[in-house]
């Protein structure tokens, strides 16, 4: 029950401490403006559209006209990409924290 008290104190204090900013911080300032004369061009904003296929939730990326990557939301699960990583237009699944390593895995030992 000691040890309890010292560590409810510190859980209670963490919190009320975190919300202070340190002394000597100064806001961020704007971005510059672009330069003068500058057009972005819309043809590479990429335009989304979203379909609903039964219950799943599909929205379309492209650029150009073409067709770069899916996002498909189903209704109770964790959404996945469908991406054209070559730009042959087949497309190949990744998972939204997937990096694309493999890691070797081995049986060392079974008991």
């Amino acid at each position: 029950m000691p040890r309890l008290l010292p560590a409810l104190i510190v859980a209670f204090a963490l919190p009320a401490a975190a919300q202070q900013a340190p002394a000597g911080l100064q806001p961020v300032p704007e971005p510059p403006p672009p330069p003068p004369g500058y057009q972005p061009d819309p043809a590479l904003e990429p335009q989304v559209t979203i379909i609903r296929r039964g219950e799943d939730k599909v929205e379309e990326f492209r650029v150009n006209g073409k067709l770069y990557m899916i996002k498909v939301t189903p209704p109770h699960g964790v959404p996945y990409y469908l991406v054209d990583d070559k730009g042959d237009g087949r497309m190949t699944r990744q998972e939204p924290l997937d990096s694309g390593l493999r890691v070797p895995m081995w049986v060392i030992g079974t008991f």
